[in-house]
């Protein structure tokens, strides 16, 4: 498997992705819409136009993982992009926090410290 950690960072797909493709057509959106690399070891998220699937994206050193999700019921609460950007990055807590079914627009991050961060 792999694993999250600070170092690794999340990029969503804003747009409606076919769920057919398999890895070389994620590799080729990574590579080509998202202007990213997909053999960086970060995680490239997508999903279906109705919100009820995702698909990630990672490679891991040794090749590439595509890991799956399909909601029985409901959808995923999908973050929006500003004007023209085709990608929002995200923290691995966000991720966990999306795909466990919680809308982001509504939960808000206490202001701490991190290396790194702007003020």
């Amino acid at each position: 498997m792999f694993g999250l950690t600070m170092a690794t960072r999340v990029f969503v797909a804003t747009g409606a992705t076919d769920m057919r493709i398999g890895f070389d057509g994620l590799f080729g959106l990574v590579r080509d819409t998202l202007g990213e690399d997909p053999l960086s070891g970060h995680l490239f998220v997508f999903a279906n136009r109705g919100r009820t699937r995702i698909k990630i994206l990672v490679w891991d050193g040794s090749g590439l993982w595509v890991c799956a999700k399909r909601l029985e019921r409901g959808r995923f609460a999908w973050p929006q992009a500003g004007e023209g950007c085709n990608q929002v990055p995200m923290r691995g807590e966000e991720l966990t926090m999306l795909l466990s079914g919680i809308d982001l627009r509504q939960a808000t991050a206490r202001k701490w410290f991190r290396r790194g961060a702007a003020a």
